[in-house]
């Protein structure tokens, strides 16, 4: 019998298919408190649907998958639990009942979050939003920037509305296989939004819980820069399973990256990884000949520091500003050297997602306390 392991493991699970959304149980999030060791695997096989046609074949299914890859005489312990609540519902704050927020039918959500402003949050929220899609995942991506919202822009939208269906729920917009909702769409582009905290973060709560995303593997929220009221708003009030860091390499940012490393740290909120913007610049005709104009591997070496993951370095390319401009991220062309940049991002993303999703306990109840 092959020796098992974590990654084989899930690689194995993958090969389990939900037949009415084509999607395999990892991705689903179908795959809580997996374990293994040399001869045994033991998971529990969570859904929030205990009568979904495929519940009584899954367990089946997955046991079959692992036994092609480690052989039949692997031992597999399958725990089924249809009660165990899904990320959003059931919440609770300081004791009382939360209010409805993005969590049914959403497997993860992913706040992109940075130290100070100006490194590129919300570019590399963009293009890892649309990587993600091309992935074959359903994504939604929320701006909850509420004094410079920049998705629009990005995305080409300035002048559009969302519409509320007739439960007086949003509708996001949607391109480039994303569905967006930003508050930019709500406000007037031509004026400046002048409200105090408080404003801003029951704006947020009731922003996000009356948006209607229907059922998405991932929602990425681009936070806005700093540690401040409405990122602990969101943080303390979203199930969130992760978050990316953005920074550039010089030391300003480096130092403010650490902050935003050690709030999510301070709430529990696990960190996914630090993405190196504008980590270096190479002229099309010197390919190969790499310039670090804001310094060297900064973002790498305080990702080993603080012992989280380096999900890699983005170049300073012009093609990325003019695209965002134009409202198409770099990705949409997947051939160009950034676009396979944020690609390779978006996939080693999405296994970190899935591997956490399956390592996590199943949960009967969240309770989320102000810090």
């Amino acid at each position: 019998m092959a020796s098992v392991t974590l990654s084989g493991a899930l690689d194995a699970l993958r090969t389990v298919v939900e037949p009415s959304s084509g999607k395999h149980l990892v991705r689903l999030g179908w795959i809580r408190g997996l374990t293994v060791s040399e001869e045994h695997v033991r998971f529990t096989l969570w859904m929030d649907d205990p009568l979904h046609p495929f519940a009584g074949k899954a367990a089946d299914a997955c046991r079959e998958a692992l036994a092609r890859a480690f052989g039949q005489d692997l031992r597999v312990d399958v725990d089924q639990d249809g009660d165990m609540i899904d990320l959003g519902a059931d919440l609770s704050i300081d004791g009382q009942e939360a209010a409805a927020t993005p969590g049914a039918g959403i497997t993860s959500i992913i706040a992109v979050a940075s130290g100070k402003g100006g490194v590129g949050k919300s570019t590399v929220a963009s293009n890892l939003a649309v990587a993600l899609a091309q992935q074959g995942l359903d994504v939604g991506l929320v701006d909850v920037d509420i004094y410079g919202p920049s998705i629009p822009t990005m995305f080409g939208l300035e002048t559009a509305k969302p519409r509320v269906n007739a439960q007086r729920r949003i509708i996001p917009l949607e391109k480039y296989g994303v569905k967006l909702l930003s508050m930019g769409f709500l406000v007037d582009p031509e004026k400046a939004v002048i409200w105090r905290g408080p404003m801003v973060t029951s704006a947020v709560r009731q922003f996000l819980s009356d948006t209607e995303w229907g059922n998405l593997d991932v929602l990425v929220m681009d936070l806005p820069p700093g540690t401040g009221d409405i990122q602990l708003t969101i943080v303390q009030t979203i199930p969130l399973a992760g978050a990316v860091i953005v920074s550039t390499p010089q030391r300003v940012a480096l130092s403010d990256a650490r902050k935003g490393v050690a709030m999510f740290d301070q709430v529990g909120v696990p960190v996914l990884g630090i993405v190196e913007n504008m980590a270096y610049f190479e002229p099309e005709e010197l390919p190969g000949k790499r310039y670090y104009l804001f310094g060297q591997g900064g973002a790498k070496a305080l990702a080993g520091e603080l012992d989280v993951p380096f999900l890699g370095e983005v170049p300073l390319v012009q093609a990325i500003r003019e695209n965002a401009d134009q409202g198409t991220p770099v990705v949409t062309d997947r051939q160009s050297a950034a676009g396979k940049v944020f690609s390779e991002l978006a996939a080693d993303l999405t296994r970190r997602i899935e591997e956490r999703s399956a390592l996590r306990p199943p949960t009967r109840k969240i309770d989320i306390l102000h810090g």
